[in-house]
């Protein structure tokens, strides 16, 4: 579970590497992950890494991107 879990956040950290910054529901239909618990899992990880950034958009949707 661990493994699947780091190379989750590998893929999340390449998405937004890639196109910048995104909401959650944009990040998971990119990432292709199945299910919000893996979405999540992944971002935890990345989060606790100190490697994300997050903040509200005006309609109140979460908005993910890399911390540099």
């Amino acid at each position: 579970m661990i493994e699947k879990i780091g190379t989750n956040a590998g893929l999340v950290w390449n998405v937004l590497n890639d196109l910048g910054k995104m909401d959650v529901k944009q990040l998971k239909k990119v990432t292709k992950l199945r299910t919000d618990k893996e979405l999540f899992a992944a971002i935890g990880w990345l989060a606790k890494e100190g490697k994300l950034h997050f903040e509200d958009s005006d309609n109140g949707e979460m908005l993910v991107s890399l911390a540099y």
